[in-house]
């Protein structure tokens, strides 16, 4: 005898080459951040989501928020799908700004080539592929023609290469959604129900430039940076010995990502800018974690003839903490995984940070699950030749659309 769940999923792989082709339409709208232009994309999935008789919600974010903040254009998207009253209202968000292409690529980044049971682009994995991910599912589910009860929104938002505050944040601020569950774009293997906080600084050490046959004329801010660099570094064996107890998350870390300074060869260094990463699991305080990190960049040129230190922090990501309320979908997600995937689904955290955070941190259980391998670097994930297999695509769309038969069936 045919179930609903078998008619759900064979809906789904009647119609996957028409969300192969869909996903392709979405890789092939750039939306490198930085610069950040990302507006265009929106309103080109506002467009393709409207050939289902869907109406995305545009929602701008004024544009002087958004120069301020590093970027050129946001838009964000909602698309709400009300049923009968009385269920849960399931909010699925995806993400589509991407870090810049960069070199090494063997395929074109913005193409969505398909060869040997791979799909090849930006975005690809991470998180392009859960716009076809969650649009497949609710239009699997709205298929079948069964009752449902409760609500769907689809959030399409575009900050969260810059933290989020701009995308999912700025909807929660503005009060234009209050889900009871998040599913936020992952990997099909595993579910993550916690990760890691970060927190980025640029720190800019102030010198004095000088001839380079008379260094004592300046005050050498590159030496200055390689003290606080010292200090940075030097603290990563004590970081080592704090341990997490969220499987899956190990030791806070910190490094420093980029470097700029000088002038010219023969010219004593009088500015140095360095930007800096330390994140933070869950257990730790992330403002007194800044407060420590504050106090040793400063403690490490205090002294120095000539030389001052601004630290400007550039993100400030809180983690995202299991609650209670999302076992619920922990447990549906798992129970769907098996049974289309055929092994058992773990769930744990990760030393990534996301914008579902921002979720978790209005009370609203989160947990990441969508398209894509059992590890980030299968992906190649912000690398050169991004790609997703279909079937993990595939696979994807039937545990989400099957999970949300659980929660919103009559």
């Amino acid at each position: 005898m045919t179930t609903t769940q078998d008619r759900l999923t064979a809906w789904i792989d009647q119609h996957f080459d028409e969300e192969v082709a869909f996903l392709q339409g979405v890789l092939r709208v750039p939306t490198d951040t930085p610069p950040g232009n990302n507006a265009p994309h929106a309103e080109a999935v506002a467009g393709m989501v409207g050939q289902f008789g869907w109406n995305a919600e545009k929602h701008v974010v004024p544009p002087q928020m958004v120069r301020g903040y590093g970027m050129e254009s946001i838009t964000n998207l909602i698309v709400r799908r009300p049923y009968e009253a009385g269920g849960p209202t399931i909010a699925l968000n995806a993400h589509g700004d991407v870090v810049p292409p960069g070199e090494g690529w063997t395929k074109p980044p913005y193409e969505g080539v398909i060869e040997d049971g791979f799909i090849y682009g930006r975005g690809a994995a991470v998180s392009k592929s859960d716009f076809a991910t969650y649009i497949f599912a609710v239009r699997a589910l709205e298929a079948l023609g069964v009752p449902l009860k409760g609500a769907l929104e689809l959030h399409f938002t575009y900050d969260e290469e810059f933290g989020g505050l701009l995308g999912p944040g700025w909807l929660l601020e503005q009060k234009l959604t209050r889900p009871d569950y998040v599913i936020a774009a992952g990997f099909s293997y595993n579910i993550v129900t916690a990760h890691n906080a970060c927190l980025q600084l640029e720190i800019t050490v102030h010198g004095k430039s000088g001839h380079g046959a008379m260094p004592e004329t300046g005050h050498d801010a590159l030496q200055a940076a390689t003290k606080i660099l010292n200090a940075i570094y030097g603290q990563l064996p004590e970081l080592k010995k704090i341990k997490s107890k969220v499987p899956g998350i190990d030791s806070p870390t910190m490094l420093v990502g980029r470097i700029d300074g000088g002038t010219n060869t023969n010219v004593v260094p009088g500015k140095v800018v360095m930007k800096m990463d330390r994140r933070m699991i869950p257990e730790e305080d992330p403002v007194a974690v800044e407060a420590q990190v504050r106090a040793l960049i400063e403690g490490a040129v205090r002294g120095e003839p000539g030389i001052r230190v601004e630290i400007r922090r550039l993100l400030l990501s809180h983690a995202l903490r299991p609650l209670p309320e999302g076992e619920k979908l922990v447990a549906a997600l798992q129970k769907n995984g098996k049974l289309v995937i055929g092994e058992e689904i773990t769930a744990h955290g990760t030393p990534l940070y996301a914008d579902a955070r921002l979720y978790g941190e209005h009370g609203i259980p989160a947990v990441l699950y969508g398209a894509g391998p059992r590890t980030v670097p299968e992906s190649n994930a912000k690398k050169a030749d991004e790609k997703l297999a279909l079937e993990d695509l595939r696979k994807a769309t039937k545990v989400v659309a099957l999970t949300l038969l659980d929660f919103l069936g009559k």
